[in-house]
């Protein structure tokens, strides 16, 4: 039989002994209700006529006036149609008849006198009858009531017998075989999978025993599988990860932490108790390190965290994690899609590099300053030679001369950039911010390179809208960087060409663009084109910087809340600009 009509069959049982009791009170608690109707109603009513019949012959004269007579007669009327109880009839008849005679006595007080006391004999005679009933009816009730206390005590007894034994014997039925259940599961877990479980009824129990044998069975089939080798190569890596220096922190596609090594444990300040028994959002509330970088707001730029009382700095790198869609495989096998299953977050440890870099810095800043001063006297040097005063220079001196200068206006301004460089990476810049009108930043940067343009014979043309509200920024380092994009779309741009300086509003922001005619910039070199030391490849023709000047551009433009970008495409020109809000 299945379980659900043993419970069924069971329950079925005690809700029919339920009714059965409560059948049986109601049965006994009607009969002595109706004992009691039948004691309180009816015998009091004839009681309470004949007081009243009593009372009129003991109140007034007799025989009665007309307006007495009408109301004993109605007493007397309502006697007879009470009649309960056998004599009550005769008894009632007769104090009707006597009744009649005393009334119709007249004045002799003789007939009167022996008609009172026929009247007084049949009412004493209804009372009586009445009297007798009610006590009669009285230990009738009395017996009923101790009957149905007998009942209903034996009836509440093997109710209580009845529910006792189900509920001592009837959870064994479910739990005996949970037990054995729960018992096989245990001896399974430490991998005793020759652990069996064997029902002998033909219910669900024994269902989910065949069940529970079957997944032992292949449990013992899989541990001698590849899947073994499997999970052991995934231990592996687990153990791989948590003995590497980085911190690998791993987050599957519900917000669950898949693995944490001990690194990151230590760099977060997060216990083994809150990993298990919190998730991803219960870490981030009391954890602001941790919501920051499973936000990606570390990502990109490195950060500091103080770790064992010592500045370290991290790089957070985040990489998704793909797994096949099987549904989709299973529709086109061609072509397999992969879904989300979560993300790994690396916080690599730079701090050894982040020092190099610092020295590196330090070590190019005072090179920067030192080599300043002996270019400063070679160009003082050459200024003397050019002056006809100290002698004169045939041609190929004058030639020499040149070169020289060239050469040391390139390496000055090597020199400069590198200490604008150094000022960046340690974080020394100094911005005077102040609300300038753009067009006095394009004037000031005009004026620094129209010599160099009217000698290649490029001309220099201004587009600016009216009206221009001012932007908040560094004069000097804000031309500074329309210098580098004037100087770059001189070097590259061919004789008598045109370069376009431009001068938007863009609500918030204010455009700054410089646009040349050269040959362009081809796409793959784009990208890096703001990256320290990166230099496009040259045919030769034109002489290369050091790379860093569009690195610096970035650097001040951003540190004054801007956005720097170029455009480019071969033999159309190039376009650098550079926007700032207003």
């Amino acid at each position: 039989m299945r379980v659900k009509n043993k419970l069924r069959l069971g329950f079925g049982f005690l809700f029919l002994v339920v009714m059965f009791f409560g059948a049986s009170s109601l049965f006994y608690i009607n009969q002595i209700s109706n004992s009691a109707k039948g004691i309180l109603k009816d015998n009091y009513e004839s009681l309470s006529y004949c007081r009243e019949m009593r009372s009129l012959l003991d109140d007034n004269s007799l025989p009665l006036a007309p307006a007495l007579d009408t109301k004993f007669k109605a007493a007397l009327l309502k006697e007879q149609h009470n009649i309960t109880e056998k004599g009550e009839r005769q008894a009632a008849d007769s104090l009707s008849a006597t009744y009649n005679v005393l009334q119709a006595s007249g004045g002799s007080d003789s007939k009167i006198d022996t008609a009172v006391k026929h009247v007084r004999k049949y009412l004493r005679v209804v009372e009586v009858i009445n009297m007798n009933a009610i006590v009669r009816k009285n230990d009738m009730a009395r017996t009923s009531v101790d009957e149905s206390l007998t009942v209903l005590g034996f009836a509440s007894l093997l109710a209580f017998v009845i529910l006792f034994t189900f509920a001592v014997n009837f959870p064994g039925f479910i739990i005996n075989p949970l037990n054995r259940l729960l018992t096989g599961i245990r001896a399974i877990g430490p991998r005793n999978y020759k652990e069996r479980i064997h029902f002998n009824k033909d219910d669900e129990f024994a269902e989910v025993g065949n069940a529970f044998n079957e997944m032992a069975e292949r449990l013992n089939e899989w541990e001698n599988s590849n899947l073994s080798r499997i999970m052991s190569e995934k231990l592996r890596i687990e153990t791989i990860i948590e003995q590497m220096h980085d911190a690998i922190i791993g987050i599957n596609e519900k917000q669950e932490i898949l693995f944490i090594n001990t690194a990151a444990k230590k760099i977060l300040s997060i216990n083994s108790d809150k990993i298990v028994s919190g998730t991803v959002a219960s870490i981030s509330r009391d954890n602001d390190l941790f919501k920051s970088i499973i936000n990606d707001s570390k990502a990109g730029k490195p950060f500091k965290i103080v770790v064992d009382g010592k500045d370290s700095y991290f790089q957070l790198e985040t990489r998704e994690i793909h797994v096949p869609n099987m549904e989709s495989n299973i529709s086109r096998p061609l072509n397999i899609a992969k879904t989300s299953a979560g993300k790994v977050y690396i916080l690599r440890n730079i701090t050894e590099f982040k020092e190099r870099d610092e020295a590196k810095t330090n070590f190019i800043a005072t090179i920067s300053h030192e080599l300043k001063t002996p270019i400063s006297s070679i160009k003082m040097s050459l200024k003397l030679m050019k002056d006809e005063r100290v002698g004169q220079m045939n041609a190929e001196q004058q030639q020499l001369l040149e070169h020289i200068n060239d050469d040391s206006d390139r390496l000055l301004k090597i020199t400069s950039e590198l200490l604008e460089l150094s000022q960046v990476e340690t974080g020394n810049i100094q911005l005077n911010f102040i609300p300038v009108d753009p067009t006095k930043i394009v004037d000031y940067a005009i004026e620094s390179v129209n010599f160099q343009a009217e000698q290649k014979g490029v001309k220099l043309e201004v587009v600016k809208d009216d009206n221009l509200p001012d932007v908040n920024a560094d004069v000097e380092k804000t031309a500074w960087v329309l210098v580098n994009f004037l100087s770059n779309a001189l070097r590259y741009s061919s004789e008598r060409s045109k370069v376009v300086i431009a001068v938007k509003n863009k609500g918030a922001e204010v455009e700054f663009s410089v646009t040349d005619t050269g040959k362009g910039i081809e796409e793959k070199y784009q990208k890096r084109l703001f990256d320290r030391y990166f230099q496009v490849p040259t045919d030769g023709q034109n002489k290369s910087g050091s790379g860093l000047g569009l690195a610096i551009s970035k650097d001040f433009i951003e540190a004054q809340n801007g956005k720097i970008w170029l455009k480019s495409a071969i033999g159309e020109g190039s376009t650098f600009a550079f926007s700032l809000p207003v």
